[in-house]
């Protein structure tokens, strides 16, 4: 599912015109990435949290030019969902993905 169809469902479902469900979306998604940004982790009680981790300082290595690079410590933004949608997924059958397209 993208986003357009995300927002086509919730349209049909609770008859809020679809401009007005993409505003609202687009407003979540910019607070969620600010907050983040900011350092504060978002909870959603019964879906999950928003959070950042931090990633410890490395060395890599440019295979190209087998060089050593210093990657420094840095955070990535991460999704944990909750223990009540994790039990909820498990306990349906899904489609598999593993057809070719």
């Amino acid at each position: 599912m993208r986003k357009a169809d995300l927002i086509s469902e919730i349209s049909d479902k609770t008859g809020i015109p679809k401009v007005d469900v993409m505003f609202t979306l687009e407003t979540m998604f910019k607070e969620i990435k600010n907050s983040l940004i900011a350092g504060e982790n978002i909870y959603i009680r019964g879906f999950g949290s928003f959070i950042t981790k931090k990633r410890a300082a490395k060395i890599g290595r440019n295979i190209k030019k087998n060089v050593a690079v210093e990657i420094p410590e840095h955070y990535i933004p991460a999704f944990k969902p909750a223990r009540e949608f994790v039990q909820e997924v498990k306990s349906k059958k899904l489609p598999s993905h593993d057809t070719p397209q």
